[in-house]
């Protein structure tokens, strides 16, 4: 695991590097092309490794996985100011330049998609394609009520994280598995809630930036994620260079497990032929 510091305050970035396959073709420049993979809420880079994307990923690319800032072994500030979405940029610029990545294609996972877009906007140069699965342009008030349950930030401010997953459980009438159980305690219950509050505050990126970003565009979402989808399908009349895949019957949390996620994600970022 390496650590790059942030140039916004100093927070520690925690991410790790998987280089090409050997038996990968070697004469492309600096060794091929990177995929830079972020991931989602109270998630961690780990997610990328469990459901294969890393696997896949280094047949073709160099692949750098990132811990969020406030997630996974990244240091999670409490500030709320802490989380605004120029920090996470900023972050995300700061590891590509530490590990000589001049530019990247870029796959992130809800947060980590809604990052890309801006990203996508604060820095068009350093992106060559881009995959938003189960992400949008910006987010809302109560965007995490609808995610969750309602009133879950005031629930993890109240009762840390065991009072927010046993409030989840209640809403839904489900014991969560294990695997989710174990993701969302490795979280900093104060650094989440500060993430979210100011996460709900944060604009986003609006239609007429969304209509001056030229770069391949490939959105995912679950047909169960409507909020999603119905952003994604504003997105896509904006962007010129854009497609959408509603895969049926998948939701917001199920995404990453749909192999058609990965054979068409896997498939757009493909590298173009070598000419002779």
């Amino acid at each position: 695991m390496d650590t790059v510091i942030s140039p916004v305050d100093g927070t520690r970035i925690a991410y790790r590097t998987f280089p090409r396959d050997l038996d990968s073709p070697a004469d492309e420049p600096n060794g091929g092309p990177t995929v830079l993979l972020t991931h989602g809420t109270a998630l961690s880079q780990a997610i990328w490794r469990g459901f294969g994307y890393v696997r896949e990923l280094t047949k073709t690319h160099n692949v750098i996985t990132v811990d969020l800032r406030g997630h996974g072994r990244s240091e999670a500030p409490h500030l709320e100011s802490a989380y605004r979405m120029e920090a996470f940029v900023a972050d995300l610029i700061a590891v590509l330049d530490q590990t000589g990545t001049d530019i990247s294609d870029y796959v992130g996972y809800s947060l980590g998609g809604r990052i890309g877009f801006s990203l996508a906007a604060a820095h068009p140069s350093r992106l060559n394609r881009f995959v938003s699965i189960a992400g949008a342009q910006g987010t809302a008030k109560g965007a995490f009520d609808r995610v969750f349950f309602p009133d879950c930030i005031a629930a993890l401010q109240a009762g840390g994280m065991e009072g927010f997953l046993q409030g989840w459980q209640d809403w839904t009438g489900q014991t969560l598995d294990k695997p989710t159980i174990h993701a969302f305690k490795a979280n900093d219950p104060k650094a989440l809630a500060a993430y979210m509050t100011r996460s709900e505050q944060d604009p986003g990126v609006d239609d007429e930036t969304l209509q001056r970003l030229l770069l391949p565009t490939l959105m995912i979402v679950g047909s169960l994620d409507r909020e999603r989808v119905r952003s994604a399908e504003h997105a896509r009349t904006l962007l010129p260079s854009s497609e959408l895949l509603v895969l049926e019957g998948a939701s917001h949390g199920s995404i990453l497990r749909e192999p058609s996620t990965l054979a068409r994600l896997t498939e757009f970022l493909a590298p173009a032929p070598i000419a002779p």
